[in-house]
């Protein structure tokens, strides 16, 4: 239990419903749906799309998602992938032509085809209980009649600013400043559409005048989009992988997302006994640094779409991660993995929610950058995202910009299953972080026993390409230590990611959500 005499928040506990995300909002229209008779799929759709409107620098329709759902009175885990391709006129020999080394980060050439509104059409109709209409209704609502900026959005908002160009200014700025804390934020173009696919289904985004006010956007931004490339938009049913580790099974959504990389982190901190160490402490984050270099090396190597992967077997082997461990010094930092073209970033919305009757959603939704490409169509204010950035433009690389490839993904949405039980739906946002975030979550519940709450609330490190990045929780001595082991230490500017969970332990569920975040954990 938490020392009450300091800040902190407490878990929430409920028995027919929970929902935890990043805005209060979305959590309490999740919750009003899950009472008005829908269902955990309902409710995360209908918070997730307000999200897009709660924190739009974050995430929108003009993205692409990842869900994880168990349904009620089953213990499977369905994956489905919501992530859109890149046009048929992508080429990376072209780009190469140009004197380009790595794909534009926000720019025309970085804009794949949103996949997030086929895939939540699709969990809809196959998972959903009420209509398509009723789960749009609170977002259109909150389109319309806005939402008061909250501090976290405001922050990041101010720093996204300068990406967006064109309409995009127009219609993600107040009299072109970021807006502060408490100013309303509306989006009536996005209500109309949403309006429409609320009536059409996917038909109202991926075709008729919706289409043609992408479409007409891009082309007259540079890009190749054609409507032939929005119209192929189809999302995909997969099987997660997963490993075991302390006693529970990690369970993350496959290529192109980058899960299977937790899972080798996982499969490597195996190899160390980090039970007996400091859960803060040197030793632990420094051991946990140079493990991430191996495995993010490993993704770097092999994560892409999913019919150019090669080698995940490989990467999820045991032996694989033995030899990986027995690379690490427990007291010298090595070099850092080998660069990454493939750009990451840290901005994106994770939602769940778990019902009465124990359906549980894991949903993860994004436009990758702040405010993605910082492009937006000029009649409807679609912001695209810039997730081709993802790509690398290195010749022959598995992840190598095409035409009609899906790129490598930041975004996994994490189950937690024990003893062949789901036990635990949850996330860590944070882009390049979110592997790192992962194992760490599932480390703090297993090895240090800490409850999902202050799992979640405890400091956080990650050793990314701009050094060792060490949250103030941290303290200044094991800043030190870590710099005397070789590490370049630095405070970041912005926290690390952001986390949500819930805990199924029968009749009752706990729900726990980042401080790092505006947001929470609401049951009933």
């Amino acid at each position: 239990m938490r020392d009450l005499h300091l800040p902190g928040r407490s878990a929430v506990y409920a028995r027919n419903g929970i929902c935890a995300t990043s805005h209060p909002i979305a959590a309490q229209v999740a919750i009003e749906v899950l009472k008005s008779g829908g269902n955990a799929a309902d409710a995360a759709l209908a918070g997730a799309l307000v999200l897009g409107i709660a924190e739009p620098q974050m995430t929108g329709i003009g993205g692409d998602c990842f869900v994880l759902l168990k349904p009620a009175g089953s213990e499977e885990i369905v994956a489905l992938n919501g992530s859109g391709r890149a046009p048929r006129g992508l080429n990376a020999a072209d780009l190469r032509a140009k004197g380009l080394t790595a794909m534009p980060i926000q720019a025309i050439e970085s804009v794949t085809l949103p996949g997030a509104i086929d895939a939540f059409c699709r969990l809809n109709a196959d998972y959903g209980m009420k209509s398509l209409a009723e789960v749009l209704a609170p977002a259109i609502h909150y389109a319309e009649e806005g939402i008061p900026v909250a501090p976290r959005v405001a922050f990041d908002w101010a720093d996204d600013l300068p990406c967006l160009k064109g309409a995009a200014r127009d219609f993600y700025t107040l009299n072109g400043q970021a807006p502060t804390i408490g100013q309303v934020f509306r989006a009536p173009g996005q209500a109309e559409v949403l309006r429409r696919i609320a009536r059409e289904g996917r038909a109202g985004f991926y075709e008729g005048e919706v289409a043609e006010d992408m479409i007409a956007s891009l082309q007259g931004l540079g890009g190749t989009h054609t409507h032939d490339d929005l119209a192929a938009t189809a999302c995909d049913y997969t099987t997660p992988v997963s490993g075991p580790y302390q006693g529970v099974e990690l369970v993350e959504h496959p290529p192109n997302g980058q899960g299977a990389t937790a899972i080798l982190l996982l499969n490597i901190l195996k190899h160390f006994d980090l039970s007996s160490m400091d859960p803060f402490g040197t030793q632990r984050a420094h051991v946990e640094a140079e493990a991430t270099k191996l495995a993010y090396d490993a993704r770097n190597r092999f994560i892409a779409d999913p019919d150019h992967t090669t080698r995940l077997a490989h990467m999820l082997s045991p032996d694989t991660a033995a030899k990986l461990a027995a690379l690490i010094d427990p007291k010298r930092a090595m070099s850092a993995a080998a660069p990454l073209t493939e750009a990451v970033h840290r901005d994106t919305i994770y939602i769940t929610v778990v019902d009465r009757d124990r359906m549980a959603v894991s949903l993860i939704y994004s436009i990758f950058w702040g405010f993605g490409s910082g492009l937006a169509s000029s009649k409807f204010g679609i912001n695209f995202q810039n997730r081709g950035a993802g790509f690398t433009l290195q010749e022959g690389h598995p992840n190598e910009a095409g035409p009609g490839k899906r790129p490598m993904h930041t975004i996994i949405p994490g189950m937690i299953r024990q003893n062949g039980k789901v036990l635990m739906p949850f996330g860590v946002m944070g882009g390049a972080y979110q592997p790192c975030g992962h194992a760490r979550f599932v480390s703090n519940l297993t090895d240090f026993a800490l409850d999902p709450q202050t799992a979640i609330d405890a400091p956080r490190c990650f050793s990314g390409p701009e050094g060792m990045e060490v949250e103030r929780g941290y303290s200044d001595q094991v800043r030190s230590d870590l710099a005397a082991m070789g590490h370049k230490v630095v405070i970041p500017d912005t926290p690390l990611g952001g986390a949500q969970a819930i805990r199924i332990d029968g009749d009752l569920l706990v729900g726990a959500s980042d401080p790092r975040k505006d947001g929470c954990a609401l049951g009933y």
